[in-house]
């Protein structure tokens, strides 16, 4: 059986056919156009699902369901989207709005839980019943996957795990609450600290990275340059490291996963990053005789968002 999954951001629409197994038979994208009316996006996503359709060089009938992704809070149970600030969208109600477009059943959740469901099936937490994935980006997504399904709680908003507070009366955050754990494990957090360091510190290899000038400071410079041992973007890296290891200690004494995965923009950091933040989670374990959760890289890149939806209709 196959099926259909999309992944809706707020630039571009992807789509793909995918098998049982989570493999891409074929994918195309067009612009999301969010200035638009929801209808009329809506309407290009079951446009764009006929197409991945043809590519894949089958037929409507042979695809079992559609699935998306969505940037922003859903409710699986209801296909309504309470909640997408990409898309300036507000109870949007998704899925029936879709099936103006195609009588297939349709699935919705949000874009960091599906992903996370995609590396549970066919990434680097396949075979896994509990896994945890971290998009670690301009934000930080969390997909959550309990018994080999996703988790979003009740309420459709049970994996926004970059909004569990790490700091009591700290960064103040895009959410309006201040301390978020996206505030300290995200490139955004990355690159804000990195600026406030080299107002102290202009003798560093950040600014000479990026010619002088603070503005052009990204995570990735800041990394490289703690590859290269420069004193400021290792004390950076550093205090990084160690806020994403609080996150990933409340994760392990709340839920005890199996597998965290590490995703999105920071993790292409690869081993640098992953030996410094299992190093960073040893000695915080509570049970130091236990086992507790394999922290990986996740392995599905772009592709998990277009793999994780589709799979949403493997029931």
């Amino acid at each position: 059986m196959l099926y259909i999954g999309v992944d809706l951001g707020g630039t571009g629409i992807k789509a793909g056919v995918v098998s049982e197994t989570g493999e891409i038979l074929s994918k195309a994208s067009v612009p999301t156009g969010r200035e638009r009316p929801y209808q009329a996006i809506v309407a290009d996503i079951a446009l764009l699902c006929e197409r991945a359709v043809q590519e894949a060089g089958v037929t409507m009938a042979q695809i079992k369901a559609i699935g998306v992704g969505v940037p922003g809070i859903c409710d699986p149970r209801t296909g309504v989207i309470p909640l997408c600030t990409n898309l300036g969208w507000h109870d949007v109600p998704f899925v029936e709005e879709l099936h103006k477009h195609t009588a297939l059943p349709v699935y919705v959740d949000n874009d960091a839980t599906v992903a996370g469901f995609a590396e549970s099936i066919a990434g680097v937490s396949a075979g896994s019943a509990s896994s945890v994935f971290l998009t670690l980006g301009t934000g930080v997504g969390g997909g959550i996957v309990i018994g080999g399904r996703p988790y979003s709680g009740v309420h459709g908003v049970g994996s926004e795990i970059g909004h569990m507070i790490i700091r009591m009366d700290g960064e103040p955050c895009t959410c309006g609450n201040y301390g978020c754990f996206e505030r300290y494990a995200s490139a955004t957090a990355i690159i804000r600290e990195a600026v406030r360091a080299v107002q102290d510190c202009p003798q560093s290899m950040i600014l000479k990275r990026c010619g002088g000038d603070p503005a052009r400071i990204n995570a990735k410079i800041v990394i490289d340059c703690a590859k290269a041992g420069d004193e400021t973007a290792c004390r950076v890296f550093a205090a990084y490291v160690k806020a994403l290891a609080h996150g990933i200690i409340n994760i392990i004494n709340v839920l005890d996963p199996e597998v965290i995965a590490l995703g999105g923009g920071v993790s292409m950091a690869g081993e640098f990053l992953l030996d410094a933040v299992r190093e960073a989670v040893k000695p915080l374990i509570f049970f130091k005789s236990m086992p507790y959760a394999r922290i990986e890289l996740a392995r599905l890149g772009a592709d998990a968002g277009i793999i994780g939806a589709a799979l949403l209709g493997r029931q």
